[in-house]
């Protein structure tokens, strides 16, 4: 070994040591790429999804996103005819899908960090742990910056390189469970942080430059002006001195100048730079990468989430906030996890019953017009309420006032049979000329 080999081996294990210490990768991880993916930004921040993370509207609108997914019930169905449908709780991934799909985590757990990736990084991975049958077992979340997929020039299949402490993961297409976010390839999802990276550096640069001016007790454009040129000894003094009145905790405090020192200004103020204008712009901003309402993560400047327009707010949410996520998961699903044979018949559904839930008087409305129209039984209404069924409520009603006008003024004459013995009704007394009394 020269002593060039040398040096450059300890050179490239001190550098992997910095890069580790640092960022948690090393140089020769396939995760280095994911994770300068951000990149640099116009304002000279780099933006990446632990940087970007740290940015109140970026974290709720994930943790909106992600939270409202996971408390969603996601469960089997099979198909019975082409109009209905029954859960298939007999199915080894119901129980997956629903409530335990690995031994750590509950659904809810398991899916608020699958979309949260999802969001954050543009992709979602787990791996499926199968059985020896080919059942599924398990499936384990894979973090989306340490995975990087390509595909096999031989095979034509994909294969999912994931490196995991200094260890590489070989997985097949069989092997993984791959949601996708918006795509221009199909093969990889694109994260809204690395495509809004310009306007989320904005957004860090105006939260540090506020940070700043607080920081230096709002005075970050002013300066004391001296009389006369210092020396050392008198410019740490007055540094010294200055150090009194740094900072915000001493916001407020008058300095006692003497020998004709003075205060002066220079550049812009917070108001005239309009900063706290910009930092509620890029909260509008943010949320349109993430296509969430900005009253819905608490920013009610110009609008109110109470009264009427709360229903219509949360039909809003659910067609176009949640709704392209919740049918990238289910086809995901059937596309992953279903063999050919079972998406015949099984299919993934998201229960979204709760968000479209009005008040009691548009509840009570509904329930009262399915009914009426032979739409829906009592019992399947109370259902949807958690109620227990009736005797009787499984049969479906209608209203019988409209009637052809032809017949206005006319009355319907039913027949009336009454139980004899022997089982056989007996007949109408008008048509017979009787009575009608079994005693005559």
């Amino acid at each position: 070994m020269t002593l060039r080999t040398a040096f450059t081996g300890l050179l490239t294990k001190a550098a992997n040591a910095v890069a580790l210490s640092v960022t948690g990768v090393s140089l020769t991880d396939l995760r280095l790429g994911a994770f300068m993916a951000g990149g640099p930004s116009h304002s000279g921040q780099l933006v990446t999804v632990d940087s970007a993370i740290q940015l109140d509207t970026v974290w709720a609108c994930i943790r909106l996103l992600s939270e409202t997914i996971a408390s969603l019930p996601l469960k089997l169905y099979e198909r019975e005819t082409e109009e209905t449908s029954s859960t298939a709780r007999s199915h080894p991934l119901f129980a997956i899908l629903y409530d335990r799909p690995n031994a750590d985590m509950t659904g809810v757990e398991f899916w608020g960090c699958m979309v949260a990736s999802l969001l954050a990084w543009g992709n979602a991975f787990a791996q499926v742990v199968r059985r020896g049958d080919g059942t599924i077992i398990a499936l384990n979340p894979l973090r989306p910056d340490r995975m990087t997929v390509r595909r096999d020039t031989k095979t034509g299949g994909l294969v999912y390189t994931y490196a995991w402490q200094q260890q590489y993961l070989i997985l097949t297409e069989d092997e993984i469970f791959h949601i996708k976010g918006f795509s221009f390839d199909g093969l990889m999802g694109l994260s809204p942080i690395t495509v809004g990276r310009q306007s989320l550096g904005s957004a860090m640069a105006a939260e540090e430059t506020a940070g700043r001016t607080f920081k230096n007790g709002l005075l970050t454009q002013n300066y004391i002006k001296a009389p006369t040129y210092l020396n050392n000894e008198q410019r740490g003094l007055a540094k010294a001195a200055l150090e009194d009145y740094a900072g915000a905790i001493n916001a407020g405090k008058t300095p006692l100048l003497e020998g004709g020192w003075s205060v002066e200004s220079i550049g812009l103020n917070p108001e005239a730079a309009q900063l706290l204008q910009t930092r509620a712009f890029n909260v509008q901003t943010i949320c349109r990468w993430f296509g969430v309402q900005p009253v819905m993560i608490g920013s009610m400047e110009k609008s109110t989430a109470w009264g009427s327009g709360l229903e219509q707010m949360n039909l809003w949410f659910l067609q176009y906030g949640l709704m392209p996520w919740l049918v990238r998961i289910e086809q995901a699903i059937s596309r992953c996890l279903l063999s050919p044979g079972d998406r015949l018949t099984y299919f993934a559904k998201h229960n979204v019953d709760a968000l479209l839930r009005g008040d009691t008087a548009a509840r009570s409305a509904f329930y009262n017009t399915m009914i009426r129209n032979a739409l829906m039984t009592p019992n399947e209404g109370r259902a949807r309420e958690n109620m227990g069924p009736m005797p009787g409520g499984d049969v479906l009603m209608t209203q019988s006032q409209m009637i052809p006008l032809q017949d206005i003024g006319k009355v319907a004459v039913q027949p009336t049979l009454k139980p004899v013995p022997g089982g056989q009704p007996s007949p109408d007394p008008a048509a017979s000329g009787t009575t009608g009394d079994p005693d005559v």
